[in-house]
């Protein structure tokens, strides 16, 4: 079985729905709320194990309900929960999701005392893939080069040093919309093509140890095969809630590398995963079944 490892952020996560987005300064109340666990690398273990693949995560969470519910999240699908660390004096990272109803758009609040870094990461075994997201970049290093047969994938959703420090270190970087144009100072504009190939070719000077992937929302994803810049089309499907998406995508792209997929043919894989997920309220909810995954990319290769 291949082995995965994924180093980082995790959360408890707690949605809402909203007609409209509350007004300032007025009170809501809420009978109806969707409650499970998120994080960036935990959404990835978490989905990598309910695809099939062995999966080790490796990240700290609260000694309270919350870091409860995440710890047997993972053990209910598989994940080796072994290198998780409790902490006593921090509690578990928790975001509060309000979702559109109207459009699907989400708002999100992440509460955090601090982000608590990993003590320990004395892995026992050889992972095939190690999936990180900047948290914790000093363990990301670490592994890296303990291990460096590994397959490497950086989620690089925030520009901030440690997460650029991190990608560097990677084979793949999957990097959201709004990390791209912060890294680059080019704002995309999708009835100009030349903004996409400029940010593009930027991202290649900044990262040229990398192959790149970035992942436009309901505009699919941009990435290049040999000297070609190409965008890879979303899924078309009425979204309910695209929180998590781009995580799902990342999830999808590590499944596939890990199944000797090609970059071009893992983006157009996990399109089709992170649009599928969209249907859903909640992001570890909505992660669709690798079946109703392969069975659309199968007819798309036809």
């Amino acid at each position: 079985m291949i082995k995965t490892l994924s180093i980082g952020h995790a959360s408890y996560d707690i949605y809402v729905q909203v007609d409209e987005f509350p007004k300032e300064n007025t009170k809501t109340r809420f009978i109806n709320k969707i409650g499970c666990g998120g994080g960036n690398a935990a959404n990835v273990a978490y989905m990598l194990a309910k695809w099939g693949l062995g999966s080790t995560f490796a990240g700290t969470i609260g000694n309270d309900a919350f870091g409860n519910r995440i710890q047997k999240e993972f053990e209910s699908v598989g994940v080796d929960t072994r290198y998780i660390e409790t902490t006593y004096d921090k509690d578990t990272t928790i975001s509060f999701v309000i979702v559109n109803t109207q459009n699907g758009s989400r708002t999100l609040f992440n509460v955090a005392d601090e982000y608590v870094k990993l003590k320990k990461f004395d892995f026992d075994f050889q992972p095939d893939l190690i999936i990180v997201d900047g948290h914790d970049s000093y363990a990301s290093k670490s592994t890296i080069e303990r291990f460096p047969k590994a397959v490497t994938i950086c989620n690089a959703q925030r520009y901030v040093p440690e997460v650029v420090e991190t990608a560097k270190l990677c084979q793949y970087m999957i990097c959201s919309k709004d990390f791209a144009e912060e890294a680059t100072n080019v704002k995309i504009d999708f009835n100009n093509t030349s903004t996409l190939v400029n940010l593009y070719d930027i991202l290649r000077n900044k990262f040229d140890r990398q192959k790149i992937v970035v992942t436009l929302e309901n505009h699919g994803a941009l990435y290049q095969i040999d000297d070609q810049i190409k965008v890879s089309p979303a899924l078309l499907v009425k979204a309910v809630d695209t929180t998590g998406a781009g995580d799902i995508f990342q999830g999808a792209f590590a499944y596939a590398i890990s199944q000797q997929f090609s970059v071009e043919q893992a983006v157009r894989f996990s399109n089709i995963a992170a649009g599928l997920s969209t249907q859903l309220v909640g992001a570890r909810i909505s992660i669709p079944k690798l079946q109703d995954v392969q069975k659309i990319y199968e007819q798309k290769q036809e």
